[in-house]
C-alpha cells in the first residue's frame, strides 16, 4: 500500500478515537468544581470565588497562571448554554462535536485545505496541548500595557492573535515559528495573544478572528492583511519602521553627514556593508539608538563610493561599522566581523552614544551624562564648559576638547552649554558675575538628588584653553580624587530647556499626518463595526449641513415671492402659522409632556425586555435601590424625556437589591485598566452602583455604561425642585421630597442626557460579553 494511503487510513481510524479521548483530559465541571445539573448561578459563584482564589497577580503558586487559565477556560464553556450543550451531549464544546456524524464530509474539507503529516496529531485539542514554543511570547493585558507598549518605543513587535480550536492557526505554524526566531534574533519584539484567556486583551487590540496578525511600534497598532509567507512578514515589520531611520552614504555627502554632530549633538555610525539594500538588523538597531546616535549606510559595491573607503582603509569584504564623534577625519571607535551579531553592535554602541564632550541640550541629557551620585564610592562628576556660540569662543572649546581627550576618566564627564540658550543654569552656577560676561568659564559640578540640587566649584577666571588654565583645571581634578570637600558651594538648578524639541506647527503637522493615516487605514481595513460611528457621525453632520442648507433656501425664495403685507398684517399671520406648525409638529413628534413609560426589569420580562429585544433595539436601565427610587425615577425621567421619541429605545429601572450580582458580573467586562485584584478588596459588597446607567443591546450582545457624578460635582442647577415638580412620573410614588439628601441623589445623574446623545451617535465605548446572564 502507498505510504500517502496508509496514512488518510490511519487518520481516518484515529480521528473519532482521538475526538473521544481529547476531553477526558479537560473537564470544565471538574475545574469548577460544580454538578452537572448546576444552575448558571452556582457556576457562576464557583467560577468567582476560584478565580479570586488563584488569580496570579494574588496566588505566588508556581501553578497559579495556568490554574487560572484551565478555570477561565471551564468558565468559558460553562456559561454558554450552546457549549455546555456540546459538552454535556459530545465531550467537547469545540468545532469538532459530532464528528462520528459526518466523518467523511469534514475529512475531506480538512484535506483540502491543510497540508497534513506527523505534525497533525500534535493538535492542540486542549490549552495543556498547545504549541510550547509560543509560551514565552504569551502576553497578558498588564503586562501588554506596562511593559510592552513603552518598549515599543524601541523596537517594532509583531503579535499573533490565536485561539484554541483555530484550524489556522495550525496552517501557519511552520512559517510563524520560522520568522518569530529569525526577528527576534535581530532585535524585533514578539508577543502571542491567546483570544480564548485573554479576551480583554484580544478586544484592546481590536482582534475579532483568529489567527490575526498586527505590528506594534510607538504604541501604534497596524494589522497585517497579505499572505502569511516569510518574504511578507519581513518586509511588513520593516514597513512598521521609519523611513528616515539610515541615511544612504558617497563620496559626495559623507563630509556633510560626519560634520552634522555640532547640530544634532549626536555620534555618527557608517556601516560599511556588500550588500545593496540597507539590512533589518541595521534599521532595527538605527530605531533603537535613534535618541542617541545617526545612523548611515555605504554600499561599498556602488560606483562613487571608493573614496570613502580609500581614506578611512576598508575592507570591502568584511563588514565594518565606525563610530565618528567630533573629529570626522579619524572614527572615536571601529569593529569588524564576518557576521554582525545584535549583541556584538550593541556592546559596541553602547559605549559611544555621546560626543566626547556632549552639549547639555536637554534635561533627560543632563540626567544621564551627570547622574546623581549613589554612594561616596560612586562619585560622578561633570566638568562643565559654559560658553558661547560663533567664532569668537572657537578657540576656548577646541583647547576644551583637547583637555577632554586626554583625560577621560570613568569618574568624569566633560560637558557644554551654551549660555544663551540655558540663561538661568549659566546664572545659577556664576552667580551673574560680571568678569564671565561675554567669556566662556569652566565649572566642575556634582548633582546630590533629582530636586535640583547641586555642589560645585567653578574656576576663579575665565576659561580661555591656555596652558596655565590647564594646569589649573588639572590640579583641581587632582585633588577632588582625595578630598569631595572641594566643591564647596551649593545651590539649585531648574530644569533646562529642551533645545532639539520640534516647534508647534511641525508637532500639529505630524499628529494630523498620522492622524489620516489611521483613519485611511482603518476606512480600507479594519472592522466595519468599529467603524459604524465615525461613519454615522460623518452623515450625520453633512445632512444636517445640507439640510440647513436646503431649508434656508426655501424659506428665502418662498419669502421674495410672497407680497409683502403691512407690518402689523405681518406680524399676525407669522405669529398664527408659526402656532399652527409647532402645535402640529409637537402632536406628531414629541411625546406626551410629563410621560416616560420606566417598566422594571423582572426575571419574568427579562427574556423579552433583553435577551431576545429586536435587532438595533436598546433597553436603558437605571440601577437604583428602594431607598434611592423616588428621587432616581423622577431625574431619569428628566433627563431622558427628551429622547422617548425614539422607537427603538425602552427604559426600565433594576433593582439593586434584588440583582446586585447580576449588575456585578457585567461590570467585570468594563474594567480598566487597573489590576484586577483591585476589584475583590474588602468593600467588595459595600459599593453603591446606585445612579449608574446600562444601554443594553441584546442581539449584539454588548453595552454601554453611564457612572454617575459625584456628589457635589457641578451641583446641578437641573436638581432644583421647581424642575422636578414640573415632570411627573409614569409611577405614582408620592410627593418627591425637596430634602439636600434626595437632591444629591438626584445630581448623580447629572449630564445624563448628554451621554445619551454620544448613545445616539454611537460613539460610547463598547463592552462586549459571551452571553447574557440569568436574572435571578
Amino acid at each position: 500500500m502507498e505510504p500517502g494511503r496508509a496514512r488518510c487510513l490511519l487518520l481516518l481510524l484515529l480521528l473519532p478515537a482521538l475526538a473521544a479521548a481529547a476531553p477526558g483530559e479537560f473537564d470544565p465541571y471538574r475545574v469548577l468544581g460544580v454538578g452537572r445539573s448546576s444552575s448558571q448561578a452556582d457556576i457562576k459563584k464557583a467560577y468567582k470565588r476560584l478565580a479570586r482564589e488563584w488569580h496570579p497577580d494574588k496566588n505566588k503558586d508556581p501553578g497559579a497562571e495556568d490554574k487560572f487559565i484551565q478555570i477561565s477556560k471551564a468558565y468559558e464553556i460553562l456559561s454558554n448554554e450552546e457549549k455546555r450543550a456540546n459538552f454535556d451531549r459530545y465531550g467537547d464544546a469545540g468545532e469538532s462535536q459530532g464528528f462520528s456524524q459526518q466523518q467523511h464530509r469534514q475529512f475531506h474539507r480538512f484535506h483540502d485545505g491543510f497540508y497534513f503529516d506527523e505534525s497533525f496529531f500534535h493538535f492542540p485539542f486542549n490549552s495543556e496541548r498547545r504549541d510550547t514554543s509560543d509560551e514565552k511570547y504569551l502576553l497578558h493585558f498588564s503586562h501588554y500595557v506596562n511593559e510592552i507598549v513603552p518598549d515599543s518605543f524601541k523596537k517594532p513587535y509583531l503579535i499573533k492573535i490565536t485561539s484554541d480550536w483555530c484550524f489556522s492557526c495550525i496552517h501557519i505554524e511552520p512559517v510563524w515559528k520560522e520568522v518569530a526566531q529569525e526577528l527576534e534574533a535581530l532585535g524585533a519584539g514578539i508577543g502571542v495573544v491567546h483570544a480564548g484567556y485573554e479576551r480583554r486583551l484580544a478586544h484592546h487590540l481590536g482582534a475579532h478572528s483568529t489567527p490575526t496578525l498586527l505590528g506594534l511600534i510607538n504604541g501604534k497598532i497596524t494589522f497585517f492583511h497579505n499572505a502569511i509567507i516569510r518574504e511578507n512578514l519581513w518586509q511588513f515589520v520593516e514597513n512598521l519602521l521609519p523611513g528616515n531611520l539610515v541615511e544612504k552614504i558617497t563620496d559626495k555627502n559623507y563630509i556633510r553627514f560626519l560634520s552634522d554632530w555640532r547640530k544634532d549633538n549626536k555620534p555618527h555610525v557608517l556601516l560599511f556593508d556588500h550588500m545593496p539594500v540597507v539590512p533589518l538588523l541595521y534599521k532595527l538597531t538605527a530605531f533603537a539608538y535613534r535618541d542617541y546616535l545617526t545612523f548611515g549606510y555605504v554600499y561599498v559595491g556602488l560606483r562613487g563610493t571608493e573614496k570613502l573607503s580609500s581614506q578611512y582603509n576598508i575592507n570591502v569584504y568584511t563588514p565594518t561599522m565606525m563610530v565618528f564623534k567630533e573629529h570626522i577625519d579619524r572614527p572615536a571607535d571601529v569593529v569588524q566581523a564576518r557576521e554582525m551579531k545584535k549583541q556584538l553592535i550593541d556592546d559596541f554602541l553602547s559605549q559611544n552614544k555621546f560626543l566626547m564632550v556632549a552639549r547639555l541640550t536637554s534635561q533627560r541629557l543632563f540626567q544621564e551624562l551627570c547622574p546623581v551620585k549613589k554612594s561616596h564610592r560612586q562619585r560622578k562628576h561633570c566638568v562643565v564648559l559654559l560658553t558661547g556660540e560663533g567664532e569668537k569662543f572657537a578657540e576656548a572649546y577646541e583647547a576644551f576638547l583637547t583637555f577632554a581627550v586626554a583625560n577621560t576618566k570613568d569618574t568624569l564627564k566633560f560637558v557644554h552649554v551654551y549660555s544663551d540658550r540655558q540663561p538661568e543654569f549659566a546664572d545659577a552656577l556664576l552667580m551673574d558675575e560680571e568678569k564671565y560676561h561675554g567669556r566662556s568659564a569652566v565649572v566642575i559640578l556634582e548633582r546630590r538628588n533629582n530636586a535640583g540640587k547641586i555642589a560645585y566649584k567653578a574656576l576663579e577666571e575665565p576659561w580661555q584653553g591656555s596652558k596655565e588654565d590647564n594646569f589649573i583645571l588639572l590640579d583641581l581634578l587632582d585633588q577632588l580624587r582625595t578630598d569631595p570637600g572641594l566643591l564647596s558651594s551649593e545651590t539649585v538648578v531648574a530644569d533646562l530647556n529642551d533645545e532639539l524639541a520640534p516647534m508647534f506647527l511641525i508637532r500639529w503637522f505630524y499628529f494630523t499626518l498620522d492622524y489620516v493615516s489611521d483613519c485611511w487605514d482603518s476606512l480600507f481595513h479594519s472592522n466595519w463595526r468599529e467603524m459604524m460611528p465615525l461613519l454615522s457621525l460623518l452623515f450625520s453632520a453633512l445632512f444636517i449641513l445640507f439640510g440647513t442648507v436646503i431649508v434656508q433656501a426655501f424659506s428665502d425664495s418662498s419669502d421674495t415671492r410672497d407680497a409683502a403685507p403691512s407690518g402689523k398684517e405681518e406680524t399676525t399671520a407669522k405669529t398664527e402659522k408659526n402656532d399652527a406648525s409647532f402645535s402640529k409638529e409637537s402632536n406628531s413628534r414629541i411625546p406626551k409632556k410629563g410621560f416616560v413609560e420606566v417598566t422594571e426589569l423582572t426575571d419574568i420580562n427579562y427574556t423579552s425586555n433583553l435577551v431576545r429585544l429586536r435587532p438595533g433595539h436598546m433597553n436603558v436601565v437605571l440601577i437604583l435601590s428602594n431607598s434611592t427610587k423616588t428621587p432616581l425615577l423622577q431625574k431619569f425621567a428628566l433627563e431622558v424625556y427628551t429622547f422617548t421619541g425614539s422607537s427603538s429605545l425602552h427604559f426600565s429601572f433594576l433593582s439593586l437589591d434584588k440583582h446586585r450580582e447580576w449588575l456585578e458580573y457585567l461590570l467585570e467586562f468594563a474594567q480598566d485598566a487597573a489590576p484586577i485584584p483591585n476589584q475583590y478588596d474588602k468593600h467588595f459588597l459595600e459599593r453603591d452602583y446606585t445612579g449608574y446607567v446600562l444601554a443594553l443591546n441584546g442581539h449584539k450582545k454588548y453595552f454601554c455604561l453611564f457612572k454617575p457624578h459625584r456628589s457635589g460635582d457641578e451641583g446641578g442647577t437641573l436638581g432644583s425642585c421647581e424642575d422636578y415638580n414640573a415632570l411627573q412620573h409614569v409611577e405614582a410614588r408620592g410627593k418627591s421630597s425637596c430634602s439636600p439628601g434626595s437632591r444629591s441623589i438626584k445630581n448623580k445623574l447629572h449630564k445624563l442626557s448628554f451621554w445619551m446623545e454620544r448613545l445616539l451617535e454611537g460613539s460610547l465605548q463598547r463592552f462586549y460579553i459571551p452571553s447574557w446572564p440569568t436574572l435571578d
